[in-house]
């Protein structure tokens, strides 16, 4: 698996060139658990949207902001942690910046609870 550090330059290159100011790669897909390096763009925002049943951003590069429905705005730099569990959420780039996001997605089905 490559190094985060090197993910993130990747990200935020694809972002810099990217229309939409962002870009994402999974990075993890194990049963119900994903991670997901993000870039943004400085002055790009993912518009509002819901986050799954277990969800965490934590600050790889850069300074964002992020504004949670009913809400005081938390602004986060490198190396912070946010839960977004079960909230709906907007996402601003303050600053060129790559994120990484960890996602439960739901209960783990029978096969992936065993234990080897």
């Amino acid at each position: 698996m490559p190094r985060l550090d090197d993910l993130a330059d990747t990200m935020l290159h694809r972002a810099r060139a990217s229309g939409s100011g962002h870009s994402a790669e999974l990075i993890v897909h194990d049963g119900v658990l994903r991670q997901t390096v993000m870039g943004l763009r400085a002055d790009t925002e993912l518009a509002e949207h819901e986050a799954p049943a277990a969800a965490t951003l934590q600050v790889v590069s850069g300074r964002i902001r992020v504004l949670k429905r009913g809400q005081l705005a938390e602004e986060l730099t490198p190396g912070e942690l946010v839960s977004l569990t079960h909230s709906r959420h907007t996402i601003e780039a303050l600053e060129d910046s790559v994120y990484l996001l960890t996602t439960v997605s739901g209960p783990p089905r029978e096969r992936d609870a065993r234990v080897a």
